[in-house]
């Protein structure tokens, strides 16, 4: 294992912050472009920040999900309920 805490935490932060920031879209009130000629750039703008915001959720939860402790607990558990099935 190494001795370097692990900088996930800190990139998710600062993905979170980031979109954030970008939420702020006042740039964009007034602007009357349409992209691919038909969506309003506003709308376009929130929904790769959406789009965004699920990449990051999905990155979050590939980081922090503890693979190895429920593979440990569903075996231990499963041989426990084998023991007792067979002792009774």
């Amino acid at each position: 294992m190494s001795s370097h805490p692990s900088r996930g935490p800190w990139i998710i932060a600062a993905l979170v912050v980031l979109l954030l920031i970008l939420h702020q879209d006042n740039w964009f009130w007034e602007s009357d472009t349409l992209v691919f000629g038909f969506m309003p750039i506003g709308l376009f703008w929130h929904a790769c920040i959406s789009i965004g915001a699920s990449l990051t959720w999905a990155l979050a939860t590939v980081i922090a999900w503890p693979l190895d402790d429920d593979d440990t607990v569903g075996v231990a558990g499963d041989s426990k309920a084998a023991a007792n099935d067979e002792g009774a």
